[in-house]
């Protein structure tokens, strides 16, 4: 199968999808937030373009998407190049640092279709969580990079399964894979695709988490999206 621009979504909190005010940040972190963000969907835009998409386990997607669905999409933090760009304008809301590096990173991709979840800012993490889990029952799907941001590579980690728990959407676990990449020396070891190159996208069997979960089962839950992630970025 091969894929095109992604079907824009309703989107639950027109918020997520607008760009923060900068007046916080000193005039050059303002520029330098613009330019970044310029640069960043440019470069995603323009090589996205020329990828040709193979696509396994669609039907997965639709699965996950059946009756109303939002996903919790699931990847590894070093393939989000492509994910970026094969999922954009689907209305998808993903967690972002309250940071310069995180202010960035939601303008460019909020260009794309997506929106950003920050929480608040002295409750980090876990109120982008909270906010996440608003957003999902609000009528929003949701993304996690679950081995970001600063790994270790290739480990999951329990925010999926925990908004999965909380709102009673499935995880839906996936990898882009090009064939011909730049790998930047990162902890993550980030792929930047060559222009041209093809890609197939695998996506795994969606991953259900019952409401009253114990921490045994959740242990489980997390340990089977591994096995997911693992079996679709091969």
């Amino acid at each position: 199968m091969e894929a095109s621009a992604g079907k824009e979504q309703p989107r639950a909190d027109a918020r997520a999808f607008r760009f923060a005010d900068l007046s916080d940040y000193p005039f050059k972190k303002r520029l330098l937030i613009r330019a970044a963000d310029l640069v960043f969907y440019a470069l995603i835009r323009l090589v996205g373009r020329t990828v040709r998409f193979n696509v396994e386990g669609w039907e997965h997607w639709e699965e996950a998407t059946r009756a109303g669905g939002l996903p919790v999409y699931t990847s590894w933090h070093n393939r989000v190049f492509l994910a970026i760009y094969f999922f954009r304008q689907r209305g998808i809301v993903v967690m972002t640092s309250r940071s310069f590096d995180g202010e960035y990173i939601a303008r460019f991709i909020q260009r794309f279709g997506y929106g950003a979840a920050r929480g608040s800012s002295t409750r980090g993490a876990v109120g982008a969580l909270v906010e996440m889990t608003r957003l999902s029952r609000a009528g929003s799907a949701t993304g996690f990079t679950i081995d970001g941001p600063r790994g270790p590579r290739y480990v999951a980690k329990m925010g999926s399964v925990m908004l999965a728990k909380r709102t009673g959407q499935p995880v839906l676990p996936f990898s882009v894979n090009a064939e011909r990449f730049w790998e930047v020396p990162s902890w993550d070891q980030f792929q930047i695709p060559k222009p041209f190159t093809r890609a197939t996208v695998r996506i795994a069997p969606p991953i259900r988490v019952p409401p009253d979960a114990d921490d045994a089962l959740m242990e489980a839950k997390l340990a089977e999206l591994q096995r997911a992630l693992d079996d679709v970025s091969r």
